[in-house]
């Protein structure tokens, strides 16, 4: 009887033990689920723009029935674009939820936004009854975004290799690279939502705010001037190598050699140099050599651009 009894007890504990197994394997697959639906299959996430950060609020104030929001937000000359408009409309009114606890807003029936370097009306929203908000919709909803078929840093070392030589004029005066870069209106908006204007933004800039539009997690270096980005587990370093107005229009050598060097240094997976200057054809041949580096001057900005893959 007791051989008889043990064994059982023995199949019980086997049971109970490959049921634990295969609950926790359950939990495992979904939790791995939940991750690739939230960052793509084999982790590269299906990132697309709708995840913004939301643009800063420079002022809110409530006058009479109506909500006033300001935003830290740039627009570009005359009639303000519908879809920005809507957008900061929408958000406005998400502003006035993160500010009604503790307020008085059942007279509210109108939540008004406004933006710009001088601050004008972008959109106004009648609320359907006073002091009633409708449901919440996030930022970023009124962006209809396709999935990014190809990441613009992924774009610059799957593509082929440009020689980068230099086609300037001469002048060291190069002018804003809002004058010669062709923007997706999409693109355009999503920089004006994080206080930058195209029309006035430097290289460096507009690199490193396109990266976080597009889920990119940038963060300061040690060295002044450098960054690392990061995403889906993979690290890039930057440098950002400005243009004076009196300095040489060209990359200058001395520039690209501590550039590898602070690469090597840096233990990131890819490297990248972004500068307004033109670009020597030196930097053609260092990319042979080292293929985890690219360097972004300024005839290759217009193809940082085209790397996305907009709807």
């Amino acid at each position: 009887m007791l051989p008889i009894l043990f064994a059982v007890v023995i199949a019980i504990g086997i049971l109970v033990y490959f049921g634990l197994v295969a609950n926790r394997r359950g939990r495992e697959m979904r939790e791995a689920e939940k991750s690739d639906i939230a960052g793509g299959v084999g982790g590269e996430p299906t990132q697309d723009l709708t995840a913004l950060k939301r643009p800063t609020v420079s002022s809110f104030r409530i006058e009479g029935v109506e909500a006033i929001v300001t935003f830290a937000v740039p627009l570009g000359e005359g009639d303000v674009d519908e879809v920005m408009a809507d957008l900061l409309v929408a958000e406005a009114v998400e502003v006035l939820r993160d500010e009604a606890p503790g307020r008085s807003i059942d007279d509210v029936t109108t939540v008004v936004a406004y933006a710009g370097s001088e601050p004008r009306e972008v959109g106004r929203r009648s609320l359907e009854f006073p002091g009633s908000l409708p449901p919440a919709l996030g930022f970023g909803h009124l962006l209809q975004f396709s999935k990014l078929g190809l990441d613009p840093i992924d774009g610059q070392f799957e593509g082929t290799l440009s020689a980068g030589i230099s086609v300037g004029s001469g002048s060291d005066d190069l002018g804003l690279i809002g004058e010669t870069l062709v923007l997706p209106n999409a693109v355009d908006l999503g920089l004006r939502t994080r206080g930058l204007d195209p029309s006035t933004m430097h290289a460096g800039e507009f690199v490193l705010t396109l990266l976080e539009l597009l889920g990119y997690d940038v963060s300061s270096s040690e060295l002044s001037g450098t960054y690392t980005a990061t995403k889906a587990g993979r690290s890039t370093y930057i440098r950002e190598e400005p243009h004076a107005p009196d300095g040489h229009p060209e990359l200058d050598e001395a520039v690209i050699n501590q550039f590898m060097f602070d690469f090597s240094s840096s233990g990131a997976d890819r490297g990248l140099l972004v500068t307004e200057k033109w670009g020597p054809y030196e930097i053609y041949e260092r990319e042979k050599r080292q293929p985890r580096v690219r360097f972004i001057t300024r005839e290759r900005l217009q193809g940082f651009v085209d790397a996305l893959s907009l709807g």
